[in-house]
């Protein structure tokens, strides 16, 4: 037997009623449903709300000529309770929308959020945000570009968007995470990432 593979698949789950509770700027849906027990049987009726979100993308925005990163920074009410501040470095990141592909996402929203370009991208992976309460899954890239320019206050005005981009050397980058100063799951992954594979990143670009 496979530990890798799950016993179970979605055909083990009955939503037994599915509501919609609130839809605003987050969506919030509300079920009960059973599932499949480990040992056998099913669960009683549980009660869960789930945030529904569309697919959403982040770009690690990566010189390696300079050997810089640039991040963004950005007010976040998720953080609000942040005792240094809710302004945090971040990755550049978007939601995808209908019929767009997530590449198309990738190069969008760098220019949007750094006015940086993309000359290469290499995909990190897939993982879901926060799978005990909402369905948002997240695609991460590793995008190449030259930083030499980079710097200033970028976003959409329409969408609230007062994005500040920071350039720092990939050191000091891998130094912010390990001291905590950059502290979102995204930016964590996708820095790691890269620690444990830039200098095939770099081989690959060449």
């Amino acid at each position: 037997m496979n530990k890798l593979v799950p016993q179970f698949s979605e055909v083990d789950v009955e939503i037994l009623k599915r509501e919609k509770g609130f839809d605003s700027f987050l969506r919030i849906d509300q079920l009960q449903l059973k599932h499949r027990l480990c040992d056998g049987g099913w669960s009683e009726t549980i009660n869960r709300e789930l945030a529904v979100r569309p697919e959403a993308v982040g770009v690690l925005l990566f010189d390696p000529v300079r050997d810089e990163i640039v991040l963004v920074r950005q007010f976040r009410v998720g953080t609000l309770s942040e005792e240094s501040s809710p302004w945090i470095l971040e990755l550049v990141a978007g939601m995808v929308d209908k019929d767009e592909s997530l590449e198309s996402v990738a190069l969008r929203e760098t220019r949007e959020e750094s006015n940086c370009e993309i000359v290469e991208l290499t995909r990190i992976c897939d993982y879901y945000n926060s799978p005990g309460v909402s369905d948002e899954k997240v695609t991460l890239f590793c995008g190449k570009i030259d930083s030499s320019n980079a710097g200033g206050v970028f976003g959409l005005a329409e969408e609230h968007e007062d994005i500040e981009v920071v350039v720092l050397a990939h050191s000091e980058a891998q130094q912010a995470v390990e001291a905590g100063i950059i502290n979102n799951a995204m930016s964590i992954i996708a820095l790691q990432w890269l620690a444990l594979n830039k200098e095939k990143v770099v081989r690959n670009w060449q």
